[in-house]
Protein backbone atom coordinates (compact mmCIF):
# COMPACT_ATOMS: atom_id res chain seq x y z
CA UNK A 1 0.00 0.00 0.00
CA UNK A 2 2.87 2.35 0.76
CA UNK A 3 4.26 1.63 -2.70
CA UNK A 4 0.91 2.34 -4.39
CA UNK A 5 0.38 5.70 -2.71
CA UNK A 6 4.04 6.52 -3.13
CA UNK A 7 3.52 6.28 -6.90
CA UNK A 8 0.42 8.49 -6.76
CA UNK A 9 2.26 11.02 -4.61
CA UNK A 10 5.22 11.11 -6.99
CA UNK A 11 2.89 11.68 -9.93
CA UNK A 12 1.05 14.56 -8.22
CA UNK A 13 3.13 15.93 -5.32
CA UNK A 14 0.69 18.77 -4.60
CA UNK A 15 -2.84 17.57 -5.36
CA UNK A 16 -5.74 19.94 -4.89
CA UNK A 17 -9.35 20.43 -5.86
CA UNK A 18 -10.09 21.65 -9.36
CA UNK A 19 -13.03 23.72 -8.13
CA UNK A 20 -12.38 27.46 -8.11
CA UNK A 21 -12.85 29.26 -4.81
CA UNK A 22 -11.36 31.96 -2.59
CA UNK A 23 -13.30 31.60 0.65
CA UNK A 24 -14.76 28.73 2.70
CA UNK A 25 -18.27 29.74 1.67
CA UNK A 26 -17.32 29.70 -2.01
CA UNK A 27 -15.88 26.19 -1.63
CA UNK A 28 -18.99 25.02 0.24
CA UNK A 29 -21.14 26.42 -2.56
CA UNK A 30 -19.02 24.91 -5.32
CA UNK A 31 -18.94 21.44 -3.75
CA UNK A 32 -22.67 21.47 -3.10
CA UNK A 33 -23.33 22.50 -6.70
CA UNK A 34 -21.00 19.80 -8.06
CA UNK A 35 -23.50 16.97 -7.54
CA UNK A 36 -24.09 15.36 -10.95
CA UNK A 37 -22.08 18.15 -12.58
CA UNK A 38 -18.48 18.41 -13.76
CA UNK A 39 -15.97 20.67 -12.06
CA UNK A 40 -15.58 22.55 -15.34
CA UNK A 41 -19.32 23.20 -15.47
CA UNK A 42 -19.44 24.24 -11.82
CA UNK A 43 -16.55 26.66 -12.29
CA UNK A 44 -18.35 28.33 -15.17
CA UNK A 45 -21.52 28.68 -13.11
CA UNK A 46 -19.81 29.93 -9.95
CA UNK A 47 -17.84 32.50 -11.92
CA UNK A 48 -21.18 34.13 -12.72
CA UNK A 49 -22.67 33.53 -9.28
CA UNK A 50 -19.71 34.75 -7.21
CA UNK A 51 -19.43 37.92 -9.27
CA UNK A 52 -22.86 38.82 -7.91
CA UNK A 53 -23.08 37.01 -4.58
CA UNK A 54 -20.22 35.20 -2.84
CA UNK A 55 -21.31 35.16 0.80
CA UNK A 56 -24.42 34.01 2.68
CA UNK A 57 -25.79 37.50 3.13
CA UNK A 58 -25.65 38.30 -0.57
CA UNK A 59 -27.14 34.93 -1.54
CA UNK A 60 -30.08 35.53 0.79
CA UNK A 61 -30.50 39.04 -0.57
CA UNK A 62 -30.41 37.68 -4.10
CA UNK A 63 -33.10 35.16 -3.26
CA UNK A 64 -34.26 32.08 -5.11
CA UNK A 65 -35.35 33.93 -8.24
CA UNK A 66 -31.98 35.66 -8.42
CA UNK A 67 -29.89 32.53 -7.87
CA UNK A 68 -31.64 30.28 -10.37
CA UNK A 69 -30.64 31.99 -13.63
CA UNK A 70 -27.00 32.22 -12.50
CA UNK A 71 -26.65 28.45 -12.06
CA UNK A 72 -29.19 27.32 -14.65
CA UNK A 73 -26.44 25.65 -16.68
CA UNK A 74 -26.07 22.99 -13.99
CA UNK A 75 -28.13 19.86 -13.61
CA UNK A 76 -30.73 19.93 -10.83
CA UNK A 77 -30.33 23.71 -10.62
CA UNK A 78 -33.82 24.22 -9.21
CA UNK A 79 -33.10 22.09 -6.15
CA UNK A 80 -29.56 23.38 -5.86
CA UNK A 81 -30.85 26.96 -5.83
CA UNK A 82 -33.23 26.12 -2.97
CA UNK A 83 -30.45 24.42 -1.02
CA UNK A 84 -28.05 27.32 -1.54
CA UNK A 85 -30.49 29.92 -0.27
CA UNK A 86 -31.56 27.71 2.65
CA UNK A 87 -28.01 26.86 3.74
CA UNK A 88 -27.07 30.54 3.51
CA UNK A 89 -29.96 31.42 5.80
CA UNK A 90 -28.88 28.70 8.22
CA UNK A 91 -25.26 29.83 8.21
CA UNK A 92 -26.38 33.32 9.15
CA UNK A 93 -28.84 32.16 11.81
CA UNK A 94 -26.69 29.50 13.48
CA UNK A 95 -23.06 30.17 12.60
CA UNK A 96 -22.66 33.91 12.20
CA UNK A 97 -22.32 33.48 8.46
CA UNK A 98 -19.25 31.24 8.83
CA UNK A 99 -18.81 27.69 7.56
CA UNK A 100 -18.81 25.28 10.55
CA UNK A 101 -15.65 23.22 11.07
CA UNK A 102 -17.30 20.02 12.32
CA UNK A 103 -19.17 17.21 10.61
CA UNK A 104 -22.36 17.64 12.59
CA UNK A 105 -22.64 21.32 11.72
CA UNK A 106 -21.86 20.73 8.06
CA UNK A 107 -24.20 17.81 7.53
CA UNK A 108 -27.02 19.76 9.19
CA UNK A 109 -26.88 22.31 6.36
CA UNK A 110 -29.47 21.94 3.57
CA UNK A 111 -28.03 20.13 0.58
CA UNK A 112 -24.88 19.01 2.42
CA UNK A 113 -24.33 15.28 2.84
CA UNK A 114 -21.42 13.17 4.01
CA UNK A 115 -19.45 13.53 0.77
CA UNK A 116 -19.63 17.33 0.75
CA UNK A 117 -18.79 17.46 4.44
CA UNK A 118 -15.75 15.24 3.90
CA UNK A 119 -14.45 17.49 1.12
CA UNK A 120 -14.75 20.58 3.30
CA UNK A 121 -13.25 18.92 6.38
CA UNK A 122 -10.27 17.80 4.30
CA UNK A 123 -9.58 20.97 2.31
CA UNK A 124 -10.59 23.69 4.76
CA UNK A 125 -9.86 22.10 8.11
CA UNK A 126 -6.99 19.70 7.34
CA UNK A 127 -8.78 16.56 8.45
CA UNK A 128 -7.79 13.22 6.85
CA UNK A 129 -11.23 12.50 5.41
CA UNK A 130 -12.24 10.81 2.17
CA UNK A 131 -15.14 11.94 0.01
CA UNK A 132 -16.05 8.91 -2.08
CA UNK A 133 -17.37 10.14 -5.41
CA UNK A 134 -17.83 8.08 -8.57
CA UNK A 135 -14.11 8.28 -9.38
CA UNK A 136 -12.90 7.04 -6.00
CA UNK A 137 -15.64 4.40 -5.91
CA UNK A 138 -14.51 3.09 -9.30
CA UNK A 139 -10.79 3.15 -8.53
CA UNK A 140 -11.21 1.48 -5.13
CA UNK A 141 -13.31 -1.34 -6.58
CA UNK A 142 -11.53 -1.78 -9.90
CA UNK A 143 -8.03 -1.93 -8.44
CA UNK A 144 -9.05 -4.04 -5.45
CA UNK A 145 -7.80 -1.29 -3.15
CA UNK A 146 -10.98 -1.21 -1.05
CA UNK A 147 -13.89 -3.08 -2.65
CA UNK A 148 -17.34 -2.07 -1.45
CA UNK A 149 -20.94 -1.92 -2.61
CA UNK A 150 -21.63 1.55 -1.21
CA UNK A 151 -19.64 4.79 -0.96
CA UNK A 152 -19.62 4.48 2.83
CA UNK A 153 -18.24 0.94 2.66
CA UNK A 154 -15.50 2.08 0.31
CA UNK A 155 -14.71 5.08 2.52
CA UNK A 156 -14.41 2.88 5.59
CA UNK A 157 -12.29 0.37 3.69
CA UNK A 158 -9.90 3.03 2.43
CA UNK A 159 -9.48 4.61 5.87
CA UNK A 160 -8.41 1.21 7.21
CA UNK A 161 -5.70 0.54 4.63
CA UNK A 162 -4.24 3.91 3.60
CA UNK A 163 -0.94 4.60 5.42
CA UNK A 164 -1.15 7.57 7.81
CA UNK A 165 1.49 9.51 5.90
CA UNK A 166 -0.76 9.55 2.83
CA UNK A 167 -4.19 10.04 4.40
CA UNK A 168 -4.33 13.82 4.08
CA UNK A 169 -4.01 13.86 0.29
CA UNK A 170 -5.41 10.42 -0.58
CA UNK A 171 -8.79 11.93 -1.43
CA UNK A 172 -7.37 14.07 -4.23
CA UNK A 173 -4.89 11.48 -5.49
CA UNK A 174 -7.64 8.93 -6.00
CA UNK A 175 -10.11 11.38 -7.55
CA UNK A 176 -7.56 12.73 -10.01
CA UNK A 177 -6.35 9.23 -10.84
CA UNK A 178 -9.91 8.19 -11.62
CA UNK A 179 -10.61 11.35 -13.60
CA UNK A 180 -7.53 11.29 -15.82
CA UNK A 181 -6.15 7.73 -15.84
CA UNK A 182 -8.51 5.09 -14.45
CA UNK A 183 -11.51 6.37 -16.34
CA UNK A 184 -14.80 4.49 -16.63
CA UNK A 185 -14.36 4.09 -20.38
CA UNK A 186 -11.01 3.51 -22.07
CA UNK A 187 -8.83 3.68 -18.93
CA UNK A 188 -5.22 4.53 -19.70
CA UNK A 189 -3.61 1.43 -18.24
CA UNK A 190 -0.51 1.98 -20.37
CA UNK A 191 0.14 5.23 -18.46
CA UNK A 192 -0.98 4.05 -15.02
CA UNK A 193 1.60 4.57 -12.27
CA UNK A 194 -0.05 1.94 -10.05
CA UNK A 195 -0.46 -0.65 -12.79
CA UNK A 196 1.73 -3.17 -10.97
CA UNK A 197 -0.39 -2.92 -7.82
CA UNK A 198 -3.75 -2.95 -9.61
CA UNK A 199 -5.79 -6.16 -9.36
CA UNK A 200 -8.19 -5.40 -12.21
CA UNK A 201 -8.29 -8.44 -14.47
CA UNK A 202 -9.04 -6.37 -17.60
CA UNK A 203 -5.92 -4.24 -17.26
CA UNK A 204 -3.91 -6.80 -19.23
CA UNK A 205 -5.98 -6.07 -22.32
CA UNK A 206 -4.50 -2.59 -22.34
CA UNK A 207 -1.04 -3.24 -23.77
CA UNK A 208 1.95 -1.28 -22.67
CA UNK A 209 3.66 0.70 -25.44
CA UNK A 210 6.78 -0.75 -26.99
CA UNK A 211 10.05 0.62 -25.64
Amino acid sequence: MVRLFGHLAAERPHPTTELHYHTPFELLTAVMLSAQSTDVGVNKATAKLFAVANNPQRIVALGLDGVKPLIASLGLYNNKSKYLVALSEQLIALHGGEVPDDRQGLEALPGVGRKTANVLLNILFDQPTLAVDTHIFRVANRTGLAPGKTPLAVEQGLLKIIPNDYLMHAHHWLILHGRYTCMARAPKCDRCVIRAECQWSNKLSNKLPNK
